[in-house]
């Protein structure tokens, strides 16, 4: 791909430019330091050798002890997290990089070991996710959940609340929420996991409410032009689904828009699968949100830069890529080979197949 490539332009995300519009996507790595959960002594590195992306978006990191839902994830509730995340934030910005922390709470999809007291995982309802997590390092079966009290709900906007302010003390340039991939937020706004009857069930409005008041919340807390949020409306990740996602979805859109959110993530049908999964009209979200539109899910290099061209999104969000490539841009740019990825390190480990992927730089130089 030539340097031609829309990728490579230059976009404006509220207060901070971005050199090119390639976004790293979240990614768990399950590399924190138990029982503190802060980030592990080589994540400065591994964020800091892909500085270069328009945008880094971390791994999701919980915003209490009850919304980790996964063995080595990293938290953004402790001075200590802080702290690590400190040394993360400075070593992108001396690279010169631009770095959103996403954050998360698990709700049901969790373990009793990772829980508070060895407590049941929460969710709004009572209703078992068929899906593994994974703990003590292998996958294991999703325990079972119990439904959140109306009164704790509160609390729950105030962990979001609370870990943007942090982010903010971490030097983040902005934090991501994460709607998406049948965690709590998604749980609560889908229909196949939300059978309450209060406030937060049954109509399209009220399951919507707990996303847009944590929207609220992040960014009144980290200001608007700092917050987005990552959704993913018919992703079947986590076995949660939604009756009409088309409804659910353009109305969650509409109120995401009216709070000013900075941006729109959006998955693109099955997370990590195929992007035709089931129909829905991303069009609709992206003419619905004033903000910028982050597409995420498949993307390769000329499909990205076709729909840029085309003002169906103004960046691209890539994943596994970014695991690989430490320099995907510069790869980009010179139409270079791209390195595979070991999807055995993916989760858990040491620096095997997470800061030892050579760039082209270091690749040349072993020659």
């Amino acid at each position: 791909m030539s340097t031609s490539s829309k990728l490579l332009e230059p976009f404006k995300l509220g207060p901070i430019t971005l050199p090119n519009r390639l976004v790293m996507a979240p990614l768990t790595r399950n590399r924190a330091v138990p029982p503190s959960m802060v980030p592990g002594p080589l994540a400065a590195e591994y964020y800091g050798q892909r500085a270069s992306a328009g945008l880094l978006v971390t791994e999701a990191s919980q915003v209490s002890q009850q919304g980790q839902g996964y063995q080595d994830t990293p938290g953004i509730y402790s001075r200590a997290q802080v702290e690590g995340w400190r040394k993360i934030t400075d070593r992108v910005h001396e690279r010169g990089g631009r770095i959103f922390i996403q954050i998360w709470h698990v709700g049901r999809v969790s373990h009793t070991s990772l829980q508070p007291n060895n407590g049941a995982p929460v969710a709004p309802s009572a209703v078992r996710a068929k899906g593994k997590t994974f703990v003590n390092n292998a996958f294991t079966d999703i325990s079972e959940p119990r439904a959140l009290e109306l009164s704790e709900i509160p609390g729950i906007i105030d962990d979001f609340k609370r870990a943007a302010a942090n982010a903010l003390a971490a030097g983040f340039d902005g934090v991501e929420i994460h709607g998406a991939n049948g965690y709590l937020l998604d749980q609560f706004a889908k229909d196949g996991a939300n059978k309450r009857s209060d406030a937060y069930g049954g109509s399209i409005e009220n399951r919507s409410r707990l996303m847009l008041e944590v929207a609220k919340a992040v960014a009144t807390e980290a200001g608007t032009d700092r917050t987005g949020i990552r959704i993913s409306p018919v992703t079947p990740a986590n076995d949660v689904s939604d009756s009409n996602p088309q409804a659910l979805f353009d109305h969650i859109v509409d109120g995401l828009s009216a709070l000013k959110l900075v941006y729109l993530h959006v998955v693109e049908g099955a997370t990590g699968g195929p992007r035709d999964f089931a129909p829905f009209d991303y069009a609709s979200l992206r003419k619905r949100f004033a903000g910028a539109y982050i597409a995420n899910n498949g993307y390769d290099f000329a499909l990205a830069d076709k729909v840029l061209r085309e003002g169906a999104a103004d960046l691209i969000a890539f994943g596994k890529p970014f695991i690989s490539n430490p320099d995907l841009v510069e790869r980009l740019k010179k139409g270079a080979a791209l390195n595979e990825w070991d999807k055995a390190t993916f989760y858990g480990g040491d620096a095997k197949g997470y800061t030892d992927y050579p760039s082209l730089q270091t690749a040349e130089a072993a020659q």
